[in-house]
């Protein structure tokens, strides 16, 4: 399992850590990753992530998954949220044609 993302994409950075003789040594930034279960109105089922805490704040701030999936730039996200996000808004022009006719 890679230490990325599933809906920010973010990964590991590489950098030094700087003793205080100005000794450099190669380290690596994790990001911070947790095993979250988000739940989706509008596929109305429960979706298994691996998110950063960075992206949990994020989806709690713009209202829950398929609102955090809806205002991201398809740049934005990682192959796995790309997919969800097309499932959501086809979920959601379907719910919204039978409503219409």
């Amino acid at each position: 399992m890679s230490r990325r993302c599933d809906l920010t994409g973010k990964g590991v950075l590489s950098g030094h850590t700087v003793s205080h003789s100005n000794h450099k040594t190669k380290r690596r930034f994790l990001p911070n990753l947790c095993n979250v279960t988000l739940e989706s109105e509008t596929l109305k089922r429960t979706i298994r992530l691996r998110v950063s805490a960075n992206a949990l704040k994020s989806v709690d701030h713009r209202g829950g998954l398929d609102a955090f999936l809806k205002k991201a730039h398809d740049e934005e996200l990682s192959p796995r949220a790309l997919e969800f996000k097309r499932l959501i808004a086809k979920a959601a022009t379907a719910e919204a044609e039978p409503a219409a006719a």
